[in-house]
């Protein structure tokens, strides 16, 4: 079935038709049809395989629809997102889809000045992209009523019951009406979000999009056993192989975040980091400068890049092994999208052999291993033109501000 046999507004089919996609996505192909009928669902689908038109094209119709017959204003549809940069990318797929139709859509979220948002909220929006803290702040100020939602959409509700937003997502059902249209997606399952969801939606149509490998058959995915002193030499080596490529460099702490662009920058190799100690006006112009291409490395951690659809990105670069193995299939998944191809390599340390190994038992198959002979091995780490930082005292130093760090919050969350 292609797109153009759907009975959806041809504004939508319009907008669709300029970005090239002519046949819907597997998960599009099952979630469209029971949206279109108003019915709740539930899916479990992975990262990149289109998961956000799958709503975003029947909403849009849906609303278009009821807006030419007539009703009250306000927000009628509320998409719910655990991050800044994932509720903005909903935010963009609602107005590129939208264009052609007279649906109005709008983002908040924490991090920026609030006026703007509530003067934007007063004149009027149809669907509302939110994160659940700033999303409270106005509800619970009067700037934000949300009694005409028709349509509720929790997206990555996994990440967000992993950020804790449990009771948020709880505290919301109280300021919606109970007759509405639930879709709860997310991209794993386990009992307690079967819980969640089975609490929300009502007679959920259950989609299940869940190939044999997690890791799209698009993607190239190995692992090197590289030290945790030599992973910086590695990292530059890769990178001046490959000048202009897009790569995106996964670490574990926002600390270790930092410590990688200052290594990269006494090998003039220009990077930047996106993590949430990061104010939302800087983490917005690293997004958009690596969406764009001018910016070609950046170094993220896992909760400000889960769920970001970055087009492009040639190379994943695994620098610390994730704890997880849902986190390596979001990682990964970073590269390959809309059908490219895409690599992703790790780097295992000895320290991390144990998470490999869980990650690869998770997978159900082992992953691909870089075999790097002594004489290669020793080539990488003297190709680096960073020779006067020893990198055990720079790690020293990186556990020590993380402690810091760590003591600050502690103090905050006392004063509080």
């Amino acid at each position: 079935m292609k797109f153009e046999d759907y009975r959806i507004t041809e504004g939508i089919k319009t907008s669709i038709s300029k970005l090239g996609y002519k046949k819907p996505t597997d998960i599009q192909f099952k979630a469209i049809p029971p949206i279109l009928r108003g019915e709740d669902v539930l899916a479990i689908a992975q990262t990149g395989t289109g998961k956000t038109a799958a709503f975003a094209i029947p909403i849009l119709h849906v609303l278009q629809e009821r807006k030419i017959t007539g009703r009250p204003d306000g927000v009628k549809c509320l998409v719910m997102a655990p991050t800044h940069e994932l509720a903005l990318q909903i935010d963009s797929v609602f107005k590129v889809l939208g264009k052609h139709t007279r649906i109005t859509s709008f983002c908040i979220h924490g991090g920026v000045d609030q006026d703007p948002q509530i003067e934007q909220l007063n004149e009027g929006v149809d669907v509302l992209i939110a994160t659940p803290g700033r999303m409270f702040d106005l509800v619970s100020q009067g700037a934000l009523q949300l009694r005409r939602v028709e349509i509720l959409v929790l997206d990555e509700a996994d990440h967000m019951l992993d950020l804790g937003f449990i009771k948020d997502i709880n505290d919301l059902m109280r300021h919606l009406p109970r007759k509405r249209q639930t879709l709860f997606f997310s991209a794993t399952i386990n009992e307690k979000i079967k819980n969640l969801a089975y609490s929300l939606v009502t007679n959920a149509i259950r989609i299940q999009i869940s190939p044999k490998d997690p890791v799209a058959k698009n993607i190239e995915h190995a692992v090197a056993n590289v030290e945790m002193d030599d992973k910086r030499f590695f990292l530059e080596y890769l990178i001046k192989d490959h000048p202009d490529k897009k790569i995106l460099v996964f670490v574990r702490t926002k600390v270790r975040a930092e410590r990688v662009k200052k290594a990269l920058e006494r090998v003039d190799i220009p990077s930047d980091t996106i993590h949430s100690d990061k104010l939302q006006k800087d983490r917005e112009s690293t997004m958009k400068a690596f969406r764009s291409g001018e910016l070609k490395i950046l170094i993220a951690t896992d909760v400000s890049a889960r769920g970001i659809d970055i087009p492009d990105v040639e190379y994943v670069v695994n620098y610390d092994l994730p704890e997880t193995s849902e986190h390596y299939v979001h990682r990964v998944g970073r590269t390959g999208r809309a059908n490219k191809s895409g690599q992703a390599v790790s780097f295992c340390s000895a320290e991390e052999q144990e998470l490999l190994k869980e990650i690869e038992e998770n997978l159900g198959k082992p992953i691909k291993r870089i075999e790097i002979s002594k004489n290669d091995y020793n080539s990488t780490v003297n190709f680096s033109e960073d020779k006067t930082h020893n990198w055990k005292t720079l790690m020293k130093e990186a556990e020590e501000e993380d402690i810091k760090h760590k003591k600050k919050k502690k103090k905050k969350k006392l004063k509080k």
